[in-house]
């Protein structure tokens, strides 16, 4: 008997399927009436394999001797009447008077989602009792489905989750790619089966391996229409590319990009079979955010610039607002934008374990802790942890897993306990260090970056990285710092980080056997303003390095230099020409990221001036401030007339007044307050 190309076809699908057992175990209960489940829900995202899924049932069905009925809602008016049409054309055909009784297939589910209070009531229950229903469709299963108990009882579900990385392999293998390119090309596919045969099929037909998404932009483009389709209006649009460049998506920030339409956008985001809502807010599947991430960066690369902005403002305002309680959060979300750095394989490999949230350590932590530091550096290093442990307790961050702490950072916080500085050959030679290139003034801090690790991998493992990451943003972007160093015993590894981080400063530090090297960061000549603004280019250009010179200020001045040189600048206050010599042009007064600038300078004292006026019980001193160097009388004498102020009262509020100011600025100058903040 001559055989079908049917045959042929099946036999091809049947060799290149991998993976999905616990579905086909389900569906082989139901064949068997092993099992009370008659319904199959079966949904994920566009290319999950929900179709090649569809025709192993099939197979399946037809072996057993049962007759299956394919319906595909692409191919039919998907009404109630639609549906029985098109299930009485083909059952004829299905052999529906086979004793094993029938499957019905019905592919593309989520058409059907008006009628679906009428498949669930009416058309379901008007089957045959040893009729088997396979529902496969993008959306999962509506509350209706879940709250009756009946259907709870009958009706079995199955999310299409990704494949395992074994699995991705296979599927390669049986699409005949070169064994030296399968983990490559199962890396770029992050277990999506439609994205691993394309990928499969770009690479035996080329012969060349893409090193990125973004290096095969017709498979790009396929991906989009495929898995993700078309967005209702702009506004949603926008909302799914900020969503895939965000690491947490909420309606705040979606705010920022669609405005009053926030609501709106998110509640379509969230229904959206490859977004996940999570505790804190929705992010897409990792191949989903890929996807869309190379498409519009290829597509159209001032949007991209754009939607980067939009996320690296929001999370700068909230790193630097008043408000504390999300500042882990929000350094979660701008280290994310540094996908091109070269700690970016953090952010993929715990996203594949489950999220990792950075928070305080608890005294009930500090016993795993130090037994990590002792397990790595020896038990002198780990008795010298205790000490700052008990000196510091609050300046330890950990990130917990259930078996308990899976990564820490501890920084000092200088000024500390000077006999404990002394202990520490490291913070001792750090601080030698700092005081020989540019000491830290009065108000200014020095944060070193003392103990760093992982439970298994020390300072490489993913968790290590992730703690000192989000720690050291948060509290770069926070103090009042003038320097902070980092330290490493693997600078083969996080040499190339600090580099990308623009630290300038590189030395040696020894601690017994141990051999560390430092890096360090003078804020005082980069300003934090000036740093966050270079991160947020190098996240989109990936450049490493150190600052540029023109964005780097002038050594810094000392309080008494200071305060000379706001005195004479107030004396020019009214000829901005006459502030460029200024001294202040190096201070934080004058410096931003395109470097200094006079008008900054003005504008700063200015806003000073004004911000002192506005102090309790001090409106006087701003009038005098004002009246004096911004609307300046001819003299003093005539300033002190002007105000109603005897001229002895006069001269007492003026230099109260100045001295206030001076007081305020400085403030500004080592980073503890901000001009316009409370």
């Amino acid at each position: 008997m001559p055989q079908h190309l049917a045959a042929i076809i099946d036999e091809a699908r049947r060799r290149a399927f991998v993976g999905r057992g616990a579905e086909l175990a389900s569906f082989d209960a139901a064949l068997s009436a092993d099992t009370p489940r008659r319904v199959l829900f079966v949904h994920g995202p566009g290319g999950i394999g929900k179709t090649t899924l569809l025709h192993q049932f099939r197979m399946r069905a037809c072996a057993r001797g049962h007759a299956a009925v394919v319906i595909d809602g692409r191919d039919i008016d998907c009404s109630a009447d639609g549906l029985r049409a098109a299930l009485d054309r083909t059952m004829a055909g299905a052999g529906r008077d086979k004793p094993a009784g029938w499957v019905l297939l019905l592919d593309g589910y989520e058409r059907f989602g008006s009628i679906d209070p009428w498949v669930r009531e009416e058309f379901l229950p008007s089957l045959d009792a040893d009729a088997i229903v396979v529902l496969l469709g993008r959306d999962p299963p509506s509350p209706a489905w879940r709250s009756d108990p009946a259907w709870r009882a009958l009706a079995a579900v199955h999310c299409l989750d990704a494949l395992s990385p074994s699995e991705s392999i296979d599927l390669l293998a049986r699409a005949e790619v070169t064994a030296d390119f399968r983990p490559h090309l199962a890396a770029l596919g992050r277990g999506h089966p439609l994205t691993l045969a394309l990928l499969a099929d770009a690479t035996t037909a080329s012969g060349a391996v893409p090193e990125n998404l973004a290096d095969a932009p017709d498979l790009v483009a396929a991906l989009v229409a495929q898995v993700i389709g078309d967005a209702p209006s702009d506004a949603h649009a926008m909302g799914l590319v900020l969503c895939a460049h965000a690491w947490l998506t909420t309606v705040d920030l979606l705010r920022h990009a669609v405005g009053d339409l926030a609501p709106e956008v998110w509640a379509w985001l969230e229904a959206q079979p490859y977004i996940t809502r999570g505790a804190d807010g929705l992010y897409p599947h990792d191949l989903v955010r890929e996807v869309l991430d190379a498409d519009l960066r290829r597509r159209s690369p001032d949007t991209y610039r754009q939607v980067n902005r939009i996320v690296h403002g929001a999370a700068i305002a909230a790193l630097r607002g008043r408000d504390t309680t999300d500042r882990a959060l929000w350094a979660q979300q701008k280290l994310h934008l540094h996908r091109r750095s070269p700690i970016a394989f953090t952010y993929w490999a715990l996203r594949e374990r489950g999220s990792a949230a950075v928070v305080p350590g608890r005294p009930d932590d500090h016993p795993q802790v130090l037994d990590t530091i002792e397990r790595f550096e020896g038990k002198e290093s780990a008795a010298l942890a205790e000490r700052w442990l008990d000196a510091q307790p609050e300046n330890l961050s950990v990130v917990r897993s259930p078996t308990g702490v899976a990564g820490f950072m501890f920084q000092v916080i200088y000024p500390a306990d000077p006999s404990l500085c002394d202990a520490d050959p490291v913070v001792r030679t750090v601080l030698a260090e700092a005081a020989r290139r540019s000491p830290a003034r009065p108000g200014e801090q020095i944060s070193i970056a003392r103990y760093l690790s992982g439970a298994a991998e020390h300072q490489r493992d993913a968790h290590a990285v992730l703690v000192g990451s989000v720690t050291s943003t948060v509290t770069w972007a926070s103090r009042p710092l003038a320097w902070s160093f980092v330290m490493t015993l693997d600078p083969e590894f996080w040499g190339p980080v600090f580099r990308y981080l623009a630290f300038t400063v590189e030395f040696p530090a020894k601690h017994g056997e141990l051999d560390y090297t430092v890096y360090g960061l003078d804020w005082r000549r980069c300003s934090i303003e000036s740093w966050l603004e270079l991160m947020g280019e190098r996240e989109l250009s990936g450049v490493t390095g150190p600052p540029p010179p023109e964005m780097l200020r002038p050594p810094p001045l000392d309080r008494a230099r200071f305060a000379e040189a706001v005195r004479v600048a107030l004396r020019d206050l009214h000829r901005p020409d006459r502030l460029r010599p200024s001294p202040l042009m190096g201070s934080a007064l004058a410096v931003g990221f395109e470097g200094a600038d006079v008008d900054r300078l003005h504008a700063n004292l200015l806003r000073a001036i004004e911000q002192i006026g506005r102090e309790p019980r001090a409106e006087t001193l701003g009038r005098v401030l004002d009246r004096t160097f911004v609307r300046p009388a001819p003299t003093q004498e005539a300033a002190a007339e002007v105000l109603d102020l005897p001229f002895s009262t006069y001269r007492r509020y003026l230099a109260k007044a100045v001295e206030r100011l001076t007081d305020l600025l400085w403030a500004v100058e080592i980073g503890e307050v901000r001009l316009g903040a409370d």
